[in-house]
């Protein structure tokens, strides 16, 4: 990948300071050729040193990322920034490469550049480089999941459990349940073993939101998850389960 040329955008001084220390990790692909506190300044700046990303704060006084986006003749590839996650929706519909929460982590803002070099908006499920290196996503990963008019961004810790119903499966976290066209073997490819298990045909689950297991039927085993949702382990799974349990 080519070296990118990049504008900081934030109102918090400290914010700037530590991303563009964050940023010295990525000299190869990335090359810091300005910054700004504010929208006005941030314009003027796009459009002087017509830069090829920008990294930018959504919450700002006067004038907040979007309006920064939408006042834009030509817009650059875009990451925000911000302390919030309910932005997602808005942030993806304006073409967004990625939505980064603050405190930002290295690993998230390395995912965010590799991406960059793929030129795919890479949600949950499509084939990025992550992918293609066989990199699995973990409970710290967030996915972008859209079903219908409605978008949610959660980190993968908060999926309690993968439901397949037919051509579809349910997501389940927090109190939603959205559905995606997507089969549960192909989730299973994408998820970390360390994290989910295939507790039969019909249910992926994450570990980290089971309760109780207890013996059940013919040598099978019953999960309970954090929301009371009983889950049987098929007899073949449990024998799985039991020697993960066990190292």
């Amino acid at each position: 990948m080519e070296q990118l040329k990049v504008i900081i955008i934030d109102d918090e001084r400290l914010a700037r300071q530590e991303l563009k220390h964050m940023l010295e990790n990525h000299k190869n692909e990335i090359e810091i050729i300005g910054e700004a506190s504010n929208g006005k300044e941030a314009i003027k700046m796009i459009e002087s040193l017509n830069p090829d990303l920008i990294f930018l704060d959504i919450q700002m006084p006067e004038m907040d990322g979007f309006e920064v986006i939408n006042r834009l003749e030509e817009i650059p590839k875009v990451i925000f920034v911000t302390a919030y996650d309910n932005y997602a929706l808005e942030a993806f519909k304006v073409g967004a490469t990625d939505y980064l929460l603050k405190p930002i982590e290295a690993d998230a803002l390395k995912k965010a550049i590799e991406k960059l070099s793929t030129n795919s908006e890479d949600d949950f499920f499509s084939p990025t480089e992550s992918e293609r290196s066989n990199r699995k996503l973990t409970i710290d990963d967030h996915i972008f999941i859209k079903d219908g008019e409605k978008c949610y961004f959660p980190k993968l810790s908060e999926v309690r459990y993968f439901e397949s119903q037919g051509n579809y499966v349910k997501i389940f976290f927090n109190d939603h349940h959205p559905m995606i066209l997507r089969s549960l073997n192909a989730l299973q490819d994408r998820l970390s073993t360390e994290d989910f298990f295939r507790a039969n045909r019909k249910y992926l689950v994450n570990f980290h939101h089971i309760q109780n297991i207890e013996n059940w039927f013919n040598g099978g085993l019953k999960l309970t998850f954090s929301d009371k949702v009983e889950i049987e382990i098929s007899r073949r799974q449990t024998i799985r389960f039991k020697e993960m349990m066990t190292l």
